[in-house]
């Protein structure tokens, strides 16, 4: 066996220490960090400031595809909101199908700042909460009841006032199974 030469040392050493360079690169790209936090924060969206929409390329997994519900502030005017918004599937006749979707509390609830349509800034002027639509063949049939829903009504966080979005999905028709999981907002400007 022959043994490392000091030049060998030397080159296994420096590659050593770039691939730890590399490597803590990497972590410092994976770490979620948000932007400085806005000095004051702005008044709660209303409705009437909002447009609710949804990103209808979801992304796949095994058992069920994740959507992007997104809350753009068309005021002049900044807002904030905070927490979950309310969603659940909606039958041809506007009722709702099955049970409400649940929080998934994965990720921690932050104020998002959503900047005005007029301002020049480099705060975003969208919200988005994942929405997980499971695959309803992963339930009993007696259980879920599937049904197709021609949409989604969705509660912005904190308001009482909803809006539908026109999307057809295999939603579960009977309460007690939750088809639907929503995450809190995120996007804007995080304060802490």
């Amino acid at each position: 066996m022959r043994l490392p030469t000091l030049r060998s040392k030397r080159l296994i050493g420096s590659g050593s220490l770039a691939c730890a360079g590399l490597a803590a690169a990497a972590v410092s790209l994976a770490v979620t960090t948000f932007p400085a936090a806005a000095a004051t924060a702005a008044p709660a969206c209303t409705a009437s400031q909002l447009v609710v929409w949804l990103n209808s390329s979801g992304s796949g997994t095994a058992g069920a595809t994740y959507y992007a519900i997104q809350f753009t502030n068309i005021a002049q005017t900044s807002c904030s909101m905070i927490g979950y918004p309310g969603v659940s599937g909606l039958s041809h006749s506007g009722a709702q199908l099955g049970s409400p979707a649940t929080r998934n509390a994965e990720h921690k609830s932050f104020t998002i700042t959503l900047a005005g349509s007029t301002k020049s800034s480099s705060l975003s002027n969208t919200a988005i909460g994942i929405l997980k639509i499971t695959d309803v063949a992963n339930y009993p049939k007696a259980k879920c009841g599937p049904a197709t829903a021609s949409g989604l009504r969705v509660y912005p966080p904190g308001l009482k006032s909803s809006s539908v979005v026109p999307f057809p999905f295999l939603a579960c028709s009977k309460s007690g199974t939750a088809y639907l999981s929503i995450e809190a907002v995120e996007g804007g400007v995080a304060a802490a």
